[in-house]
């Protein structure tokens, strides 16, 4: 697997800005500190590999992080009936339901997805409130946190997860059917159904993998935090969004990179725990996840005005 310019550029400055923060704080290239920008890059990093997915396809979705605190309520829940293996299966099981009432709204609906899948924020933050009462779901036993956090050679079992599904959304892009179908109908949906490809069928599983990326992100949460929030989420999107687009995949469609994908989550972190670390207060996190996805769109939207201009030249 070879490395793109972009996914080149982004790995070095990624390692400018840890040079960049290691010299304006003591703190920031310890052991620990950078432990933790690992660890909380583990839900995000799930759900931009969703993401990728359904941008490759042309297509977005708002709704991810409200979907992962849904799953994540109901992972809480059975925790507090001393399931830990069904509160595992718990995540991926509502995750993958969730997305795939995404489908039926953007899909089935024939709903823009920016349309439907901000609807579908609206509904299941609401739903979450209203499943919290107003209150934090917290204390939660520790049996799942015991379990994912074991570690196997030297690595905690969650980690050996996340890089399992890293792979295997990799092998299916590279080597089966799926992968060459997404980027056909995110290049041209009309294209692709000539060609007799199932966009539907496609579209479809694609929001539904999504979900299952989100319920697993909900069990790893709940292992780390031991806790639901009523705002659990609230930024994932945005940032999910910002990564992916960051990481290379065309935010039209059509091409996407999972490597690139991985490399802006963690540029993402650093930026946002550095900051921190130096004395910017985290409310202007956002507000850098923001700069970065407006000056990346921005960029790739003068570059193609450029390509255009030669071609007609």
């Amino acid at each position: 697997m070879h490395m793109t310019s972009r996914e080149i550029a982004l790995l070095a400055i990624a390692l400018l800005a840890i040079a960049g923060f290691s010299w304006f704080s003591p703190w920031f290239a310890t052991v620990d500190n950078l432990l933790t920008i690992l660890r909380n890059s583990s839900e995000l990093l799930l759900i931009a590999l969703g993401m990728t997915l359904v941008i490759a396809m042309g297509g977005v979705d708002v709704s991810v992080g409200v979907v992962m605190g849904v799953a994540a309520w109901g992972v809480g829940q059975l925790l507090l009936t001393n399931s830990p293996w069904l509160a595992a299966l718990a995540g991926p099981l509502l995750g993958l339901l969730l997305g795939l009432m995404t489908a039926l709204v953007v899909v089935i609906g024939r709903i823009p997805a920016i349309v439907g899948t901000l609807g579908l924020f609206g509904v299941w933050r609401t739903g979450l409130f209203a499943l919290l009462g107003g209150q934090w779901l917290s204390g939660l036993p520790g049996t799942l946190t015991g379990g994912l956090m074991h570690s196997l050679l030297g690595v905690p079992v969650m980690a050996w997860i996340i890089g399992l599904v890293w792979a295997s959304v990799w092998l299916v892009l590279r080597h089966t059917p799926y992968g060459l179908w997404l980027l056909a109908a995110g290049n041209s949906e009309e294209k692709a159904r000539l060609a007799g490809i199932p966009v539907t069928q496609v579209r479809i599983a694609t929001f539904m993998i999504s979900g299952l990326l989100c319920g697993i992100a909900a069990t790893c949460y709940i292992a780390t935090y031991r806790n639901v929030e009523m705002t659990v989420g609230g930024s994932l999107a945005l940032e999910a969004i910002a990564a992916v687009v960051l990481g290379g995949t065309r935010i039209t469609g059509g091409s996407c990179s999972l490597l690139g994908t991985l490399l802006g989550v963690l540029l993402l972190r650093i930026l946002q725990n550095g900051l921190l670390l130096v004395g910017i207060p985290s409310l202007w996190q956002t507000v850098v996840t923001g700069a970065v996805l407006l000056i990346v769109l921005s960029s790739e939207a003068a570059s193609s005005r450029v390509f255009t201009f030669r071609r007609l030249a």
